[in-house]
C-alpha cells in the first residue's frame, strides 16, 4: 500500500482526538487530543450545550497537529472517517444552518421524559428502540417543542455528533445504523428509522438523514476544510460510526458472546448479538453493531474518566509536580503509589457512578466514603485514587453479570481497551473483581483504530474492517485475577452495592447534588418486572 495513511477523528465527551493509522501494519503514527467541557445551558436545569463552531475549531486544531506530528505530504492521507460519543445531537435548518445541539451529558428533559414514562409511550420506544428516553431524542425533541417551539418549527435535519463531522467535512449528511440507534428512534430490527418513534417525536421522515452503512464514501473533503486542516481537497469522507462500536470494530470483536470493557470518559461493558436482544427489566441499552447483522447490548459506567480526571486536578498536585519532575505520567505514578494499597483501599470506599438501570438511572453524590482518621498515613490521597479505580471495575462487575443474564453466556475473558487500560494497576483490579482474565491490547485508541479501519474500506483497501480488525489485534498483555484479590473483592463487591444503595437515600430528597440523574427519574416505577426476554 506504498505507506498510505488513514485518519481518524474521535469526538469524545470531555476531549476529541485526531489519530494517523498506518494503513499497511495498523500502527498509530501520530495522534493529537485535546481536551474541552461542555457548558451549562442558562436557566435550564441539567441543559448542556454544545458549541459547534468552538469543537470544530478544536477538531481542526487536532488534525493539525496530527499531521504536523505524522509528516509527510499533504495527499499522503487517504481517506477520513470518524467515531463519536452516542446520544448527542445536532439539528439543522432548510438551509442547513446548525440551529440546535447538545452533547450526551445534557439532562433536560426531564419533565417530558416522566410523560412518556407515564403514558406508557418510553416502554413502547424502549422495546423498539432498545433504549430508554432519559438521554435519548424523543424527550428533548419535547422539550424543544414546548420551550423553543421556534427552534422546532425550523428543523429539517436531524444528525448525531459523529454524523456532524462527516457533514462539517463534506456538507453531506447522512447516519449509520450504530450512531443512529443511539437516537432512540430507531427499529433496531430493521436498522432504520421508526415511524412510529419519530411520530412520537412530532418529526416527519424527511428529517431523518438516510442510513448507510458504516464504511460508505459519501463525499469528499471540501476545499474550505481542506484550507483550514491542511487536508488534501477530495479526500474521501468515509462513514464511520459510535465509539463503543467502532472500539469493537477496532478490536476485532464481531462474534456473539465476546465481552469488552472500553474505558474512557464512560465505560462500556458490552457484548456482540446476532439478534436484537433487549434487557426485559430495561437495566442495559441494546444498539445496532457496526457491522451489518449484528447488534450490542451495553451496560454504561458514568463519567468515570472524568472522576479520575477532577482527582488529579482537584487533590494531586503534588504527583503533577512530581511527576513533570520524574519525566514520567502522573497516572502512571498514583497508580504506583496504589499498587502498594490492599483490596479495599484500607477502608475507603468510592462512591460515584452507578450501576446501569436504564429506566431509573439515578446515581449518589460524589463521595468517599470510611476515612481512618487516626492513620492518616493509610487513609489519603492515594487510598482515594485506589477506591476510584475499584469502584469502576464494580460498576463493571454489576453490568457484566446482567449481561451474562440477559445473554445466558458465562462471561470467560474479557478485552479492556480506552485510555483506562493504558496502566497496570486498573486491568489488574478488574481482572481481580470481575474473577476472569483481563486482556489489553497493543492499541488502546481502539475506537479512531475502528474509524480508521472504516476509512480503509472507502479508500478502497480492504472490504471486511472485522476481520482486518482480528488480524491487527496484538494483546499486550493479559492480567489473570490474583486468588486473595478475586476472594477478597467478591465481598467488598457486595459491600460496595450496599453502601452505593444506602448512598442514594441522600441524593433522592435533594439533600446532597447526584453525580447525574436522569430525566423523569422521580415518577417512574422502580423496575420493570416484566419477565422473558424482550426482541425488536
Amino acid at each position: 500500500m506504498n505507506g498510505e495513511r488513514l485518519l481518524a477523528l474521535d469526538l469524545g465527551t470531555g476531549s476529541c482526538r485526531a489519530a494517523i493509522f498506518d494503513a499497511d501494519t495498523g500502527e498509530q503514527v501520530a495522534i493529537a487530543q485535546r481536551e474541552y467541557t461542555h457548558p451549562d445551558v442558562p436557566g435550564v436545569p441539567g441543559g448542556k450545550a454544545f458549541d459547534c463552531d468552538r469543537i470544530w475549531a478544536v477538531l481542526v486544531g487536532c488534525i493539525r497537529e496530527a499531521r504536523g506530528l505524522a509528516g509527510g505530504p499533504t495527499g499522503s492521507v487517504k481517506a477520513v472517517s470518524a467515531s463519536a460519543i452516542r446520544e448527542g445531537m445536532v439539528l439543522y435548518d432548510s438551509s442547513g444552518r446548525e440551529i440546535w445541539a447538545c452533547p450526551n451529558v445534557d439532562g433536560r428533559g426531564g419533565i417530558e421524559a416522566a410523560e412518556l414514562v407515564q403514558s406508557g409511550l418510553a416502554q413502547k420506544i424502549y422495546e423498539q428502540a432498545g433504549d430508554w428516553v432519559s438521554i435519548t431524542a424523543p424527550a428533548r425533541l419535547r422539550w424543544i417543542a414546548r420551550h423553543q417551539p421556534d427552534v422546532f418549527d425550523a428543523i429539517a435535519g436531524i444528525g448525531m455528533l459523529g454524523d456532524w463531522m462527516l457533514t462539517r467535512l463534506s456538507g453531506v449528511m447522512v447516519t449509520d445504523p450504530s450512531l443512529g440507534s443511539s437516537s432512540g428512534m430507531f427499529d433496531l430490527a430493521r436498522r432504520d428509522w421508526s415511524d412510529s418513534v419519530l411520530d412520537i417525536c412530532g418529526l416527519s421522515r424527511s428529517c431523518c438523514p438516510p442510513v448507510v452503512e458504516p464504511g460508505t464514501v459519501i463525499g469528499s473533503v471540501s476545499e474550505s476544510v481542506a484550507a483550514q486542516t491542511g487536508l488534501a481537497a477530495g479526500t474521501p469522507v468515509v462513514v464511520g460510526g459510535a465509539d463503543t462500536q467502532l472500539a469493537l470494530l477496532g478490536l476485532g470483536v464481531s462474534q456473539p458472546g465476546q465481552v469488552t470493557v472500553i474505558g474512557g470518559t464512560f465505560w462500556q461493558s458490552t457484548a456482540v448479538l446476532d439478534e436484537p436482544l433487549i434487557d426485559p427489566q430495561a437495566r442495559l441499552r441494546t444498539l445496532c453493531h457496526a457491522q451489518p447483522d449484528r447488534w450490542m447490548i451495553e451496560g454504561v459506567s458514568f463519567l468515570a474518566g472524568l472522576v479520575m480526571r477532577w482527582f488529579r486536578d482537584a487533590f494531586c498536585e503534588l504527583e503533577v509536580v512530581e511527576a513533570e519532575r520524574r519525566g514520567c505520567d502522573v497516572y502512571e505514578l498514583l497508580e504506583a503509589k496504589a499498587a502498594a494499597v490492599a483490596p479495599g483501599s484500607n477502608g475507603v470506599v468510592g462512591i460515584f457512578s452507578n450501576v446501569m438501570q436504564a429506566n431509573r438511572w439515578e446515581h449518589a453524590s460524589p463521595s468517599f466514603m470510611g476515612f481512618d482518621i487516626e492513620q492518616p498515613g493509610r487513609s489519603g490521597r492515594i487510598e482515594c485514587f485506589r477506591a476510584i479505580e475499584e469502584s469502576d471495575a464494580y460498576v463493571a462487575r454489576g453490568h457484566c453479570d446482567i449481561v451474562s443474564e440477559v445473554t445466558n453466556r458465562p462471561i470467560q475473558h474479557v478485552l479492556f481497551s480506552g485510555g483506562a487500560s493504558q496502566g497496570h494497576l486498573w486491568p489488574q483490579i478488574l481482572a481481580d473483581v470481575l474473577g476472569v482474565p483481563v486482556s489489553v491490547p497493543l492499541v488502546k485508541e481502539s475506537s479512531s483504530l475502528g474509524a480508521a479501519l472504516l476509512a480503509g474500506v472507502g479508500a478502497g483497501l480492504w472490504r471486511d474492517p472485522a476481520e482486518v480488525g482480528r488480524k491487527l489485534l496484538r494483546v499486550e498483555r493479559t492480567f489473570a485475577p490474583q486468588p486473595e484479590a478475586a476472594s477478597a473483592y467478591a465481598h467488598l463487591y457486595q459491600q460496595w452495592r450496599e453502601v452505593y444503595e444506602q448512598s442514594l437515600s441522600l441524593a433522592r430528597p435533594g439533600l446532597l447534588r447526584p453525580l447525574w440523574r436522569a430525566g423523569g427519574v422521580v415518577n417512574q416505577p422502580e423496575s420493570n418486572q416484566q419477565k422473558g426476554l424482550t426482541h425488536a
